[in-house]
């Protein structure tokens, strides 16, 4: 990148105010590849560089590019085929510095040929600067909060900006800003940092998840699902579904599956009916969290199994496939039969589940499945289940066009009810 060339990039580069809006694709957008002006390509990958190298040819590469291209062997330069004497590379720090100018400004707008109305600021649009302004504990809220609003502007509504920030290890500095921002004081800065880190986690390196090993960040989860606002929890819930689901966070998913007050939490979120969307999140936070063995019976102890009961029996997880196979899951454990028969709820309600019309296969094969599950050892729940209709029910679902495994269920479970009403 010659001077005059990095000149010119800096003359038009200039500073909008992006709005947070749902990232949408390319083709949604009007975007093509080609927004990514060409010279900040790598030659190799035709991508955008995340941390672009010179070779001693003058020639920059992506690194994780020219690192495999030497690998694989190669001892020439990929663009001007130059043997290699000297295969070392240094960073292009100007080159970094320019695009982060680029994601910061907005790619659209880089694009206009108008000079800037006012001298550009470089403290204002460098990425070094914004997770300066993060990482700085003198630094007032309210300056962090303009820098988390660039960051999240940035992750929702852009994939290649999005890659950036987690290659320059925005995603732990974010976690760190959650779990230990002063509360309540700062409760607006942890609302915008937890979206962000949940506009990261798909394609982060969850690896940084296991900061809640430390037993002072888990205690501020604790207290965030206890007194946060209900955008907080819900945040939260689909922060602990992402981490109980990713290989990559299994020993924090098991420090959190055994945490009562975590699990209390989201037992008493799952049973709050009035906020449905937060009710949904604590499900699958729990269904995640229980899909590990190791925590399903912490989690029933805990009062998992009265919470989803309660929650299926809301509108809002009416048709929730997910939380009945859940529920069908803690059932296979004894302790979870036990809840269920002490619950006054959960065999009508499930009995009611096994055919509903409209007609929801799934969470009527899961039905069965826990009906099986506690109807096996237990005269008192088939009983039940018998006077809450189940034989109907079984014989409704065996007609529809549900699965075979389905129908498998609901013939064992009939089987079940003929042989205990015959002893």
């Amino acid at each position: 990148l010659s001077t005059i060339e990095a000149s010119e990039l800096l003359l038009w580069t200039s500073k909008p105010k992006l709005p947070c809006l749902p990232r949408l694709s390319l083709a949604e957008r009007g975007e093509t590849q080609m927004s990514i002006p060409h010279l900040f390509r790598c030659p190799i990958s035709l991508d955008l560089f995340t941390d672009p190298v010179t070779l001693s040819t003058g020639q920059t590469y992506d690194r994780p590019c020219i690192e495999r291209w030497l690998a694989d062997g190669n001892l020439t330069c990929p663009v001007t085929m130059q043997r290699l004497s000297d295969a070392s590379f240094v960073p292009n720090h100007t080159l970094r510095h320019l695009i982060d100018q680029w994601l910061i400004a907005g790619a659209a707008d880089f694009h206009c040929r108008t000079k800037p109305t006012r001298p550009v600021n470089d403290n204002e649009l460098s990425l070094a600067a914004v997770k300066q302004k993060l990482q700085s504990p003198d630094m007032a809220s309210a300056a962090k909060l303009q820098a988390l609003g660039k960051v999240r502007a940035l992750a929702v509504e852009s994939d290649i900006g999005q890659a950036c920030l987690i290659q320059l290890g925005f995603f732990p500095l974010l976690l760190q800003l959650l779990f230990r921002a002063p509360w309540p004081a700062d409760s607006e800065l942890i609302e915008v940092a937890l979206d962000c880190v949940l506009s990261f986690s798909p394609a982060s390196p969850l690896d940084s998840l296991n900061m809640l090993t430390d037993s002072s960040n888990l205690d501020s989860l604790m207290l965030l699902l206890d007194q946060g606002s209900t955008r907080i929890k819900t945040s939260l819930c689909h922060l602990l579904e992402v981490i109980a689901t990713s290989p990559a966070s299994q020993e924090p998913s098991l420090i959190v599956g055994q945490s009562p007050r975590v699990l209390q939490a989201l037992v008493f979120l799952a049973q709050d009916k009035p906020s449905g969307a937060a009710s949904e999140a604590a499900v699958r936070a729990i269904a995640g969290l229980c899909s590990s063995e190791a925590n399903r019976g912490n989690a029933i102890r805990e009062g998992a199994v009265d919470g989803i009961v309660s929650y299926l029996s809301s509108p809002a997880g009416k048709t929730d496939a997910r939380a009945s196979a859940a529920l069908e899951l803690l059932l296979g454990h004894e302790e979870g039969k036990r809840a269920a028969v002490r619950n006054p709820n959960a065999i009508p309600l499930l009995v009611k589940m096994v055919f509903e019309v409209p007609s929801d296969h799934k969470g009527g094969e899961h039905a069965v499945g826990s009906l099986l599950r506690v109807c096996c050892d237990s005269t008192p729940a088939t009983t039940q289940a018998v006077d809450a209709g189940v034989v109907m029910q079984l014989l409704l679902l065996l007609q529809s066009q549900c699965s075979s495994r389905a129908k498998a269920k609901a013939r064992a479970l009939l089987k079940l009810v003929k042989s205990m009403q015959e002893a």
